[in-house]
C-alpha cells in the first residue's frame, strides 16, 4: 500500500432511533450515511451532515484527516449546539 491509498477512510454515520411511522429513511452523501429516525430527526441529521461537509471542504481536508478535536468542533458548529 502507498500513502495515496485510502488509509484515512472515514464515514460519518447517523442513526436515528425515534422513527415510529414505518418509513425507512436512508440518505447517503459524500462522507456520510444516515439511517432511520423520524422525518424531523432525519431532516436534522441531513442538514448537519451537509453543513459539516461544507465546513470540511472549506478547510481543504478529508474526514479521515481530522483530529478528534477538529471533528468535535466542526460537528458541534454544524449541528448548532
Amino acid at each position: 500500500m502507498t500513502d495515496e491509498t485510502n488509509n484515512n477512510a472515514a464515514l460519518l454515520l447517523g442513526l436515528g432511533l425515534d422513527g415510529k411511522d414505518g418509513h425507512r429513511r436512508i440518505t447517503k452523501g459524500d462522507n456520510f450515511c444516515l439511517v432511520g429516525g423520524s422525518e424531523e430527526t432525519h431532516e436534522k441529521m441531513t442538514e448537519t451532515a451537509v453543513k459539516f461537509n461544507e465546513k470540511l471542504s472549506r478547510r481543504g481536508k478529508t474526514l479521515g484527516e481530522l483530529s478528534r478535536d477538529e471533528f468535535t468542533d466542526m460537528i458541534r458548529e454544524a449541528s448548532g449546539k
